[in-house]
């Protein structure tokens, strides 16, 4: 299973220094959206960072398809965002079992 990472200049450029292949540069909301339909749709994917903010500017159904997919476990970094879910939540709903007990 791969990383990917979905993101503007400045979000991405720290993940690409680190070596992360699958690295998706967006500048607006319809490349964003664009690339993670990709990102969906590969299935050698199994974990995708984005940035809060840029997950709260995709339209309504494509948040939700995030919020429920378990492949690829969607993280979001960065931002305040209210309904932002943490990593612990995110590997409790991927794995089915909360590892921090």
């Amino acid at each position: 299973m791969e990383l990917a990472v979905i993101g503007k200049s400045g979000f991405v450029t720290g993940f690409r220094l680190a070596g992360i292949r699958k690295v998706y540069e967006v500048v607006d909301i319809p490349t964003t959206e664009s690339a993670v339909k990709s990102v969906l749709e590969d299935k050698s994917i199994g974990i995708l960072v984005m940035h809060n903010d840029d997950i709260g500017n995709l339209p309504e159904v494509l948040r939700k398809n995030l919020n429920e997919s378990v492949q690829p476990t969607v993280v979001a970094l960065g931002g305040s965002g209210a309904g932002s879910t943490s990593l612990r939540d995110k590997i409790k709903q991927a794995v089915g079992v909360d590892l921090w007990k």
